[in-house]
């Protein structure tokens, strides 16, 4: 889905959004990206603005979300949640959800241990280590 360069994986978002407003027919994934843009309405005027966003950092330190990266953790979710991989994700996911009852929230609670997983690969110049993400997320069932 993504490409090599921030600004072509940003145009993926842009472009989906503006094909649903446009009520063009949508790629499979790009209806998975719309049904993520749809549960995140703060986002919804910057994809309508490209010129304003496709180059904007966003500071971590200085308390800034950066959408595109907050949606492209959902669609990884769901792409795990679809493939059961890692393996055993998607029973976590439905027992998480069991207990609270919204999956948008199960979503959010699950990207901490995502973000931790992809950090930690980052840092060490690995993979991302599959066992201690379900780790994480066996932490968060009650």
């Amino acid at each position: 889905m993504y490409g090599n360069s921030r600004e072509s994986m940003r145009q993926i978002f842009f472009q989906a959004w503006r094909k649903h407003s446009d009520n063009h027919p949508l790629e499979p994934i790009e209806q998975l990206i719309v049904s993520i843009i749809e549960q995140h309405p703060e986002y919804q005027a910057m994809l309508e603005q490209p010129e304003d966003a496709i180059d904007r950092d966003y500071d971590v330190e200085h308390g800034q979300t950066n959408p595109f990266l907050h949606m492209g953790m959902h669609i990884s979710i769901a792409e795990q949640l679809q493939a059961d991989t890692p393996s055993g994700i998607r029973a976590l996911y439905q027992e998480l959800t069991r207990q609270a009852g919204d999956p948008h929230t199960v979503e959010h609670r699950m990207m901490e241990c995502l973000g931790q997983v992809l950090w930690q690969a980052q840092r060490d110049e690995a993979e991302p280590d599959q066992q201690a993400y379900l780790h994480c997320l066996r932490q968060l069932v009650k």
